[in-house]
């Protein structure tokens, strides 16, 4: 069975181009959020394997999704996206729990790489 994957991102283009990596390469992309408050809600429904969160999004942050998320399940495995210069923010979605980090733009060989890691 395929691993499940709840994609978060505010830009419609970023989340089609992670589901095309994803479905590309047999992952099962359930679902998709634009906002964080979304992502809480759509992750306590779908329960995925693993979420790809974008960190700044209008009306809530990645970062709250991320801790109310894991929360709600400890256990959730959660990899951060961000542009470059957001090193700071990643650095304290790390700590607060993010599993790992992509920084866009970003290969699809390296967003795979880092997946692969995440649920192994």
């Amino acid at each position: 069975m395929a691993h499940r994957i709840l994609i978060v991102d505010d830009a419609l283009f970023m989340r089609n181009m992670l589901r095309d990596i994803f479905v590309g390469a047999g992952y099962d992309v359930i679902g998709e959020a634009e906002n964080g408050q979304e992502a809480v809600r759509q992750y306590q429904q779908l329960r995925p394997d693993l979420v790809t969160m974008d960190i700044v999004m209008p009306e809530y942050s990645g970062i709250e999704a991320l801790q109310d998320i894991l929360a709600f399940a400890p256990q959730a495995r959660v990899l951060m996206c961000s542009a470059l210069g957001q090193e700071t923010m990643v650095m304290e979605a790390l700590e607060k729990g993010a599993c790992d980090f992509v920084i866009k733009p970003f290969q699809p060989q390296q967003v795979l790489e880092v997946v692969a890691r995440v649920l192994n």
